[in-house]
């Protein structure tokens, strides 16, 4: 079986910064893309970074220049730094993982169970 687990969330005031982490573990072969969502009250979640296998990150156009995605894949770790946080950024964020199975080699969407990210004064 394969977890990811999310850390780093918490409550920050608008303009500063969060980094949050994802761990992926079990029966990994390898992980092709890495991502982050969110999921504000009463909206539906929202893609917002990707980065491939090999480091190549996109973002969505509300986090641009604000945030960025990083990945270490000796550890099976994706980050994403969150600068000029604002309020409109409140929401649980996910992480993603495109994990191909040593159990298998059968390739399968993972989901992390999130973690709250609330930005307020």
């Amino acid at each position: 079986q394969v977890q990811l687990v999310e850390s780093g969330g918490g409550l920050v005031q608008p303009g500063g910064s969060l980094r949050l982490s994802c761990a992926a573990s079990g029966s990994i072969a390898a992980i092709g893309g890495m991502g982050w969502y969110r999921q504000a009250p009463g909206k539906e979640r929202e893609w917002v970074a990707q980065i491939t296998s090999s480091g190549g990150p996109n973002y969505a156009d509300s986090v641009k220049d604000r945030f960025t995605i990083s990945r270490d894949n000796a550890k099976n770790k994706v980050y994403l730094q969150m600068n000029s946080l604002k309020p409109e950024d409140t929401a649980v964020y996910y992480c993603n993982a495109a994990v191909r199975r040593s159990s298998d080699y059968g390739l399968h969407d993972y989901w992390g169970q999130g973690t709250q990210v609330t930005v307020s004064p």
